[in-house]
């Protein structure tokens, strides 16, 4: 089977093809056949050799999240077939098999089955993103666990840059989940593309007062917000509900205006979806897997996230894209649908 390889860190130009041997699925595993393999910045992080440490050393193949189909099933595991449509989840955190091959064998755990009409596109949307913002959007302690309709009722949630891929996950599940949802973005197409997620209002940081805009659309504030910026802190404590909370996805030293904070009793809460307890994550995988079976939750320019498609012989151009900050989903075209 083909498979994208790099024996060492360094720059995109470090991957190759190359091929390896048809995986077995052991006990409690799954074989799945990767038709498309996601490429997030924390997959270009790990390949550059600056990502989060796992403890696995190169020869790797690369990237987290995937979509596919069932092809092999370990002894024990009953309750999927061959040829079920599935997406996948930290596939290559602590392991050196990432979705960049045709092939993955995962445990059973990693590998959600979903309906026949979702796209292979929203599959491979559905892990570092969509996982990362339902953590986000439930963190906080009065929070619910486990998003779902109606979850988030009565609640006003503040989504700094709609147009990423989590900004869009986390607009959609805030949507599915109830809330009045505000999202800030860097240009007109951008903040086409975060109402077409389902914003509904969108505000241009670079041409108006974001404070000013949230204020007159909010005058309590957002009660959650979920941030991709260390340097909209001061902004955000500016804005934000009395008792409310501040998700931060993104890592970098910053200082806390304290006393600010406390004025409010704002909680700040730092995620990483690798490391949730698995309670949370397994929380958050049901809540995305119900989200997308029951079509509140799309891919694509239409639904604010523009899929980027590279073949797998163009990996290198793809890692660079993200790298470059492409707008839309980069993914691989792995296999045939």
């Amino acid at each position: 089977m083909r498979a994208a390889v790099f024996d060492e860190p360094g720059p995109a130009s470090v991957l190759r093809i190359t091929d390896r041997e048809l995986p077995v699925a052991g006990a409690g595993e799954v074989r799945v056949r990767i038709v498309l393999s996601a490429v997030n910045p924390t997959d270009t992080g790990t390949r550059a050799g600056r990502g989060v440490p796992d403890g696995i050393a190169p020869p790797r193949v690369p990237h987290q999240d995937g979509a596919g189909v069932v092809d092999a099933l370990g002894i024990g595991v009953t309750d999927l077939e061959p040829g079920d449509r599935v997406w996948v989840w930290d596939a290559g955190y602590g392991r050196a098999n990432g979705t960049a091959q045709e092939y993955v064998v995962l445990p059973r755990a990693q590998v959600v089955r979903m309906n026949e009409d979702v796209p292979f596109e929203a599959g491979a949307d559905l892990g570092i993103p969509a996982l990362t913002a339902h953590r986000c959007l439930t963190v906080a302690a009065d929070g619910p666990a486990r998003l779902g309709p109606g979850a988030l009722t009565g609640r006003t949630v503040l989504v700094a840059g709609g147009a990423g891929a989590v900004g869009n996950a986390a607009i959609q599940l805030a949507k599915w989940a109830g809330a009045t949802v505000l999202t800030t973005v860097s240009s007109k197409e951008k903040a086409e593309l975060a109402l077409a997620a389902g914003a509904d209002a969108v505000i241009n940081y670079r041409d108006e007062d974001v404070a000013a805009r949230v204020r007159e659309i909010s005058p309590e504030g957002p009660h959650v917000v979920v941030e991709v910026n260390n340097d909209n802190l001061d902004l955000d404590l500016d804005v934000i509900a009395p008792g409310g909370n501040i998700a931060l996805y993104v890592p970098g030293k910053f200082s806390v205006p304290s006393f600010k904070a406390m004025l409010k009793n704002v909680s700040l809460d730092f995620v990483l979806t690798y490391t949730t307890k698995p309670e949370e994550k397994a929380n958050a995988v049901a809540a995305v897997a119900e989200a997308v079976n029951s079509g509140a939750f799309r891919v694509g320019e239409e639904a604010g996230l523009p899929i980027l498609r590279f073949g797998m012989e163009r990996i290198a151009e793809a890692h660079e894209a993200v790298e470059n900050h492409a707008v839309g989903k980069v993914v691989i075209e792995v296999t045939a649908p």
